[in-house]
């Protein structure tokens, strides 16, 4: 950290995720990868060790001022790698006694990074664990050099990977409306305190490419159209008293639009879904629905705009001024009453992993699993990488029609499914 300033700003996603946390929620999430063989955690402790001096983003705790929260860098040892749990993605402790907001684990062959999520997104916590496994696998002898995602830890930490990329680009002069209006909701069984449940599909990618190819459509828009298909299907069995919009709430890279390598959050959220009250749909209406709005929404002028609207309302001069217990008080009731309203599920895409072709042979397999959700809902993450796709849905209720259904729809597709869970 030598000549850089002592504390970071929160980015305008990351000062949301602190306001939200609560005993029965946390914006965790975890990025994984399974090797061919059985992990060290004496190694991956070294890995660990070496490669953190080249995040100093990753390497904070969670401050508390008057006005704002802010990340200030973390001194403190490093917490040890541990075995993993029953149930991922628990809470952090921001008071804990190390305070980082960062967990290590290892289970067999796999390694698994949690990261809160006021300080990366899926992207740079990919980045993170594909660099810890390389220098892991360096310290046994493996050449793998500094490529696909791979930074050199022997570099110092480039400003451009710690700068807050929304502040450097929100400049629209057109600021979209925040709500999408109330979408249907899941009802469900909640489970007891903090029991994360997990559905975990693997198919061939080849596939689910043909399969997409043949409604004239992406992958990521055939799955958004597969999860809103089996929102539909149960909020019709349900005999709701009144039907509501199905949408999906998508994050965004905005790196793909913006020339940003930024570690740090960078994303927004999209909303494709359809309104069963104009009408039946059929899944190929549905499919249209979404490749269009896919079409129309998917662009740097568009999502420009989006991120303007969070930036001028962090720069107003009366926000600014606001205590900090206000802030979180206006924030928890409008992400309540808003925000979490406007979708019915969660659905993130961080699509093709890559890796130098001398690492290939030892890593089997990536997972990311998005955290437990706000509400009674499931959330849905997805990750490719050499000829599979495995899709992780979790939630925090009983019932699981929605997971069911969407894998049904797969198979009735022609593409094969692998299904695993941490459920009796």
């Amino acid at each position: 950290m030598a000549g850089r300033k002592e504390w970071f700003k929160l980015d305008l996603s990351g000062n949301v995720y602190p306001t939200l946390q609560k005993k029965s929620f946390s914006s965790t999430f975890r990025v994984s990868l399974t090797l061919k063989d059985e992990v060290k955690p004496e190694i991956l402790q070294k890995a660990f060790e070496q490669i953190m001096p080249r995040f100093p983003s990753f390497k904070v705790d969670l401050r508390k001022g008057f006005f704002w929260r802010y990340l200030e860098p973390n001194r403190r040892p490093l917490p040890k790698v541990e075995r993993d749990v029953k149930n991922p993605c628990m809470p952090m402790d921001f008071h804990s006694k190390h305070r980082y907001l960062i967990r290590i684990y290892y289970y067999q062959k796999q390694i698994a990074l949690e990261v809160f999520h006021s300080i990366a997104d899926g992207l740079g916590a990919l980045i993170f664990v594909k660099t810890l496994a390389a220098v892991y696998l360096r310290m046994q002898g493996v050449e793998i050099p500094n490529e696909e995602g791979i930074l050199d830890i022997e570099e110092q930490p480039k400003a451009c990977e710690l700068e807050d990329a929304y502040m450097k680009y929100a400049n629209s002069k057109v600021t979209p409306k925040r709500s999408q209006g109330s979408a249907y909701r899941v009802r469900g069984t909640r489970e007891p305190f903090y029991t994360l449940n997990i559905i975990c599909g693997t198919m061939s990618v080849k596939e689910l490419k043909a399969t997409a190819k043949k409604y004239g459509v992406t992958i990521t828009e055939y799955l958004n159209a597969v999860l809103i298909y089996a929102l539909m299907e149960k909020q019709k069995s349900s005999r709701v008293w009144k039907e509501k919009p199905v949408r999906i709430a998508m994050p965004v890279n905005l790196r793909q639009f913006f020339p940003s390598s930024t570690l740090r959050n960078f994303i927004t959220m999209v909303y494709p879904g359809i309104d069963p009250r104009m009408g039946e749909y059929s899944f190929e209406e549905i499919l249209k629905q979404v490749h269009y709005y896919m079409r129309y929404y998917l662009n740097g002028k568009f999502l420009n705009a989006d991120i303007t609207t969070n930036a001028k309302t962090l720069q107003s001069p009366f926000i600014r001024i606001v205590p900090l217990f206000l802030k979180d008080m206006v924030v928890k009731q409008f992400y309540k009453r808003v925000q979490d309203c406007q979708s019915s599920a969660g659905l993130t895409n961080l699509g093709v992993v890559s890796l130098p072709k001398e690492m290939v042979s030892y890593v089997e397999r990536f997972d990311v699993l998005m955290g437990h959700p706000f509400s009674a809902r499931t959330n849905c993450a997805i990750i490719s990488y050499e000829g599979f796709t495995t899709v992780n849905f979790t939630s925090g209720i009983i019932e699981s029609d929605v997971e069911r259904l969407f894998f049904r729809k797969l198979v009735e597709d022609g593409i094969q499914v692998t299904i695993r869970s941490n459920r009796n």
